[in-house]
């Protein structure tokens, strides 16, 4: 899919009737704080998250992932992530920026949202900054905030 392709699927999706009433995403990929810049600690864990294979949330399901697009701009990294249900309504969002890269790690400040997943009717969105890590030797990035909305577990995994 083309990077064209799938920044105009992230736009549908977030414009999807899971979020008709919430508030629409930050502006992207303008730093946040003047003279922010992303700090690149590991310029292999930097080319993996580039060239990545994929995003996904664990209710909505595992084999079949969203897309997750690493934009590199003047001096700050963003990052626009989206996974939807192939049956139902269930939605997974992420946008916002990527403040470091290091071995094996990455730190994204920004909002995450999951709509109408694992069940009907639940909704979570949290603008904060995140850590994701690759731990045991894993194929993909794990957010390491588990249980940050409503008790749940939310696995949400950046693959490579």
């Amino acid at each position: 899919m083309t990077k064209c392709a799938r920044f105009l699927a992230l736009a549908l999706l977030a414009m999807s009737p899971a979020f008709a009433d919430s508030p629409p995403p930050p502006p992207k990929p303008e730093p946040t704080y003047p003279g922010e810049a992303t700090k690149i600690l590991s310029q292999a864990d930097a080319d993996r998250l580039l060239v990545n294979k994929g995003v996904t949330l664990q209710w909505i399901d595992w084999d079949r992932r969203g897309t997750a697009v690493i934009t590199p701009g003047n001096s700050l990294w963003s990052l626009r992530a989206a996974q939807n249900a192939r049956e139902g309504k269930g939605r997974m969002i992420l946008d916002g920026a990527i403040l470091e890269v290091g071995e094996g790690y990455f730190t994204f400040r920004g909002r995450i949202r999951i709509a109408d997943t694992p069940d009907p009717g639940r909704f979570c969105e949290v603008d904060k900054t995140w850590h994701f890590a690759v731990t045991q030797n894993r194929k993909y990035y794990r957010l390491r905030e588990f249980e940050w909305c409503d008790g749940l577990t939310d696995y949400i995994d950046i693959y490579f």
